[in-house]
């Protein structure tokens, strides 16, 4: 197999030599052909010349030998230039190709109709702040009312969404609890008698000089002390949910009643209902809940950051996406004044008026705060279009030359943003029309 290959690249050798030899052979006798064939026409050309202009001939003739090579290589010069001259190698003047800046705008009479010029400049900015909130119950109107002793649930006598007015029982508790301090009182109630009694019995035997001074003083502290645990045990039945007119009841009568009521402290709506009948419940226990809707909370969280823009009595609104995103005018009512450490923002409030009943508690919303208004260098809204995820305006250059600068504005308030970099007070820009001026930018740099 070696052998074979050897064999056959000794071969491919002999060939290539040949061939290289061939080529060489061809190429000598092409260029002789060639120069040969250059020789009678240049020796033609000096017989010709000679016959018709004699004179330049004899000059030629006496030239150097140089000059004479160099007359005899200049055809192949002049087709080496011809050749370069074909492919623009000696082109002296090339066409300059314009580049239009991508940023420029040409404006065109109908372009000019939908557009509005302007300068920018330093004026009153009132900068929106908006911030996340929640509509909540007013705490003013709100009540959490819960049992005034401890005992069972007997009757129930309100439901959730129910309008109640002050003094309307709720529920009803039969309380062992109670039934004992009733007990006392009436005991407390006899026990003052007997002691008034005793001590009027002694005033009269004093001024008999039937007892000492010492005896009166003794039975008249006695009636003292009874008269306050009477006193006492009146108001711990006050306490415990009686009325005034239900314990005088109580002390003429003596007939005990182990029911308390619980009753509405405000006028309202139960928006909540913790019990169950045959539950029992404790003094600590919140029962029901009533609240007057018509006057409720919307609380916002302010960022510490731009909390001291915001002033109580500053004008703000309200944006509720569960109403159709409406929006309630009002002013600030309330900013705290701590921050709180866990989310490092600071509790604002406005009131609602609720007349109609539409805003409910716990409906997310969107806080509009309207801040102090500040000296700024501000665009108008209109004058911004966005671009690669900037903001840029169209500063005027000539009467129809605009260019699109990028700039960094600030959020937007009452149809203005103000300028952070990019723009300088008096420039002149387009305040309208800049969403026409950049599509006619693109129109122009495609070509269209």
């Amino acid at each position: 197999m070696k052998q074979e290959l050897s064999a056959i690249m000794k071969q491919l050798t002999l060939w290539k030599r040949f061939l290289i030899g061939k080529i060489k052979f061809l190429q000598r006798e092409f260029f002789g052909q060639v120069l040969q064939a250059q020789n009678q026409l240049y020796q033609h050309a000096h017989q010709w010349i000679l016959e018709h202009a004699p004179a330049i001939s004899g000059r030629y003739d006496k030239t150097a030998p140089w000059f004479k090579k160099g007359m005899f290589y200049l055809p192949w010069f002049c087709a080496f230039i011809i050749i370069l001259n074909y492919f623009n190698v000696f082109d002296r003047s090339p066409s300059i190709k314009s580049v239009q800046d991508p940023n420029v705008v040409v404006v065109n009479e109908d372009l000019r109709k939908m557009m509005v010029d302007g300068k920018a400049q330093i004026s009153p900015f009132v900068e929106e702040l908006r911030a996340s909130g929640r509509v909540d119950f007013n705490e003013l109107f709100l009540s959490r009312i819960g049992a005034n002793v401890t005992g069972r649930v007997s009757d129930i006598l309100a439901i959730p969404g129910q309008m109640v007015k002050q003094g309307d029982v709720l529920a009803k508790i039969t309380s062992t609890e109670l039934t004992q301090s009733q007990l006392s009182y009436l005991k407390a109630k006899s026990a003052s008698q007997l002691a008034d009694q005793a001590a009027n019995r002694a005033k009269i035997l004093y001024k008999e000089d039937v007892i000492a001074l010492a005896e009166l003083q003794r039975r008249e502290a006695e009636s003292n002390s009874a008269k306050a645990e009477f006193r006492a045990a009146n108001d711990q039945l006050r306490v415990q949910g009686m009325d005034q007119a239900s314990i005088d009841k109580l002390a003429k009568s003596g007939v005990i009643e182990s029911i308390n009521n619980v009753v509405a402290t405000i006028p309202g709506e139960i928006v909540e209902r913790k019990i169950n009948k045959g539950q029992v419940v404790q003094p600590a226990d919140a029962l029901f809940t009533v609240a007057d809707l018509s006057s409720l909370w919307a609380i916002s969280e302010v960022p510490e950051s731009n909390s001291y823009l915001i002033r109580k009595g500053q004008k703000a609104s309200l944006i509720i996406p569960a109403l159709r995103n409406q929006e309630i005018e009002g002013t600030v009512a309330h900013v705290d004044s701590i921050v709180n450490p866990q989310t490092r923002t600071v509790v604002v409030r406005m009131e609602l008026a609720n007349k109609e009943g539409q805003i409910k508690p716990g409906m997310l919303a969107t806080m509009l705060i309207e801040s102090q208004p500040l000296d700024k260098l501000v665009v108008p809204v209109g004058a911004v279009v966005r671009e690669d995820n900037h903001d840029h305006v169209f500063v005027r250059l000539d009467d129809d030359l605009y260019r699109m600068v990028q700039v960094k504005l600030g959020p937007e308030g009452k149809g203005f943003r103000p300028v952070i970099s990019g723009l300088k007070e008096g420039q002149e820009i387009a305040i309208e029309g800049a969403y026409h001026l950049n599509t006619e930018r693109k129109r122009q740099l495609s070509g269209g």
